[in-house]
C-alpha cells in the first residue's frame, strides 16, 4: 500500500494539473504559401515557461508511483536548463531538495528561475560530465537521480491522455487540414518524439514525423548510421536539444525522416519568427521552425496543400544574454546572414534558396 505521503504528493501533483489551462496553438500568417498552414504549439505558456513542464510532472509522477521517491528525498537531475526548472517547480510542490547538474554555460536566466523555485544549481565544465555527477551526487546524498534521458520516453503515456500529441490533434480538429502531414520535432532526451511517432501510429494516423537535429549533435548520425556509441566531443549550443550521445529516451523507429540543422539557421529563424509574431523564441523553436519551412518550401515547389505544425519550445526572455546578445552569438554561433537571406526569400517566394 502507497504511504500517505505519496498519495498526498500524487494528489498535489493532479491538483495543480487540474489548475492548469492547455497550451495554444499558433497559426503563422504566410500569405505566399496558399494551401500550406504551419502552427506553432506554444509551450512556453506552461506555469514553468517551457514544453519540459509536461516531462517534469511525467517524471515526478513516475518516479513516485515506482517508490523512487519519498518524503525527504533529494531530487537530482542532469540538465541544460530548462527541465530542471520545471523539476525545481514541483520538488517546491512536494517540500523536496533539488539540485540540477548542468553546464557552466547554462543561460543565466535559467540558473535564476531553478534558484526562484528553491532549487540549487550544481556545475560542471562540460555537458558529457553531467551524468556521472549526478549519479555521484544521488549517491552521497542518498537521493534519487530522476535521469530524464533514460526515461522520458517511458515516463508520458504516449497512447493518449492529453499528452502533447493528443492536444496537437484535438486542436488541429477543426482547422483546413485537421491532419497534419508533418509534425517537427527537435530531440533533447528524444521522448517528445517517441511520444508523438508513437501516438500517430497507434492513432493510425497518415501525419509523419520529421525530427531536426542541430550542430554538435549525435542523433541526426545515429539515426542515419545506426551506431550508438558515437559521440560528440563539443556539445551543443543549441540550449535543450542535441546530445553528445545517443540518449536511451531516443527512438529512431518512430522517426519518418531527420535533417540536420545549422545553428546559424536557427538563431536566423527565431529573429525572422520574432519579426512575424512580435514575440522571442529560444534557439530550439527557431531548429524546429527552420525545419518546418524547408518542407513548407518542398511542398509549395510541388503545388502540394496541408498542415505543419511544431513546438514553441520556450520564450526568449531566458536568452537575452545569450541567443538575442549579438556580441554572444558573433563568438558562439556565428555569421547567420545566409540564414536571413535565405528566410527574406522565403517571405517573397516561398523558396528557401
Amino acid at each position: 500500500m502507497a504511504s500517505s505521503w505519496i498519495n498526498q504528493a500524487i494528489a498535489i501533483i493532479d491538483a495543480d494539473y487540474q489548475r492548469s489551462a492547455d497550451t495554444h496553438l499558433i497559426k503563422l500568417d504566410l500569405p505566399i504559401l496558399t494551401g500550406i498552414d504551419i502552427y506553432l504549439k506554444d509551450e512556453s505558456t506552461h506555469p514553468t515557461g517551457s514544453l519540459k513542464h509536461r516531462l517534469a510532472r511525467s517524471l515526478f509522477l513516475y518516479a513516485l508511483c515506482n517508490g523512487w521517491i519519498s518524503e525527504g528525498t533529494t531530487v537530482i537531475e542532469s540538465s541544460s536548463g530548462s527541465t530542471a526548472i520545471s523539476e525545481a517547480y514541483f520538488a517546491r510542490l512536494l517540500g523536496l531538495p533539488f539540485i540540477a547538474v548542468m553546464p557552466r554555460t547554462t543561460a543565466k536566466k535559467k540558473v535564476q528561475q531553478i534558484e526562484f523555485y528553491g532549487g540549487r544549481c550544481h556545475f560542471v565544465d562540460h555537458s558529457n560530465e553531467i551524468y556521472a555527477e549526478s549519479e555521484r551526487l544521488a549517491s552521497e546524498l542518498k537521493g534519487h537521480y530522476m535521469d530524464q534521458f533514460t526515461y522520458a520516453e517511458r515516463a508520458t503515456d504516449w497512447r493518449g491522455n492529453n499528452n502533447i500529441a493528443n492536444s496537437i490533434f484535438e486542436q488541429m480538429n477543426k482547422e483546413p487540414h485537421p491532419i497534419p502531414k508533418w509534425i517537427v520535432m527537435s530531440p533533447g532526451t528524444g521522448g517528445t518524439s517517441a511520444t508523438i511517432g508513437r501516438y500517430i501510429r497507434y492513432q493510425q494516423l497518415d501525419t509523419q514525423l520529421c525530427v531536426v537535429d542541430p550542430d554538435n549533435s549525435v542523433f541526426y548520425e545515429y539515426y542515419t548510421n545506426g551506431d550508438n556509441s558515437i559521440t560528440s566531443v563539443n556539445g551543443s549550443k543549441i540550449e535543450g536539444i542535441g546530445r553528445p550521445r545517443v540518449e536511451p529516451s531516443f527512438i529512431p523507429g518512430v522517426i519518418d525522416h531527420m535533417e540536420k540543422i545549422p545553428d546559424t539557421a536557427s538563431v536566423a529563424t527565431i529573429y525572422w519568427l520574432e519579426k512575424l509574431i512580435g514575440r522571442k523564441a529560444g534557439a530550439s523553436t527557431g531548429t524546429n521552425l527552420y525545419g518546418v519551412l524547408q518542407i513548407a518550401s518542398r511542398m509549395h515547389a510541388k503545388g502540394e496543400t496541408g498542415s505543419l505544425v511544431t513546438l514553441l519550445c520556450d520564450s526568449g526572455e531566458r536568452y537575452l544574454d545569450t541567443y538575442y546578445n549579438p556580441e554572444w552569438i558573433k563568438e558562439n554561433i556565428g555569421d547567420h546572414s545566409e540564414f536571413d537571406k535565405k528566410l527574406k526569400n522565403f517571405d517573397m517566394t516561398g523558396k528557401l534558396a
